[in-house]
């Protein structure tokens, strides 16, 4: 059985950033892309065998942005949402000096259990789908 990944990592890049630039900034009425928070050349794909390695580097619009977490959970989320059959391994971390908690963040938006927690929170499954322009339930 070939279980070899089916998508170019260029084009999966280019998926991955079609799927993020359109998430609406909680605080701002704007997209991350138009803010550039994210962006094409800040995202690297790899295939391995039978999946995809995404890595994701975003630079928030202040150093103290209170929406942090928010904003890399909404990333997670709407790529989960658009690509639920890619087997995609995700990291999605700030840009070196682009935070002050930069490091609690990249650990708590990067570990499954905390990760789930967060999804558990009513209030914050609300802003994600809002943000993220979701219509399903999880």
């Amino acid at each position: 059985m070939n279980n070899k990944p089916k998508y170019d990592p260029e084009f999966l890049k280019e998926m991955i950033m079609d799927a993020i630039g359109n998430i609406q900034d909680p605080e701002l009425p704007n997209t991350l892309e138009d803010l550039d928070i994210v962006a094409e050349d800040r995202i690297e794909v790899k295939a391995t065998d039978s999946n995809y390695h995404a890595t994701i580097v975003w630079i928030p619009t202040k150093s103290t942005c209170s929406y942090a977490n928010n904003i890399a959970l909404c990333m997670r989320y709407k790529l989960q949402e658009e690509y639920p059959d890619i087997n995609l391994k995700l990291d999605i971390i700030l840009k070196e000096g682009s935070h002050v908690t930069k490091m609690e963040i990249d650990k708590q938006v990067n570990d499954k259990e905390r990760i789930a927690a967060a999804l558990e929170n009513p209030d914050v499954l609300q802003m994600i789908k809002k943000s993220t322009g979701s219509i399903y339930e999880h």
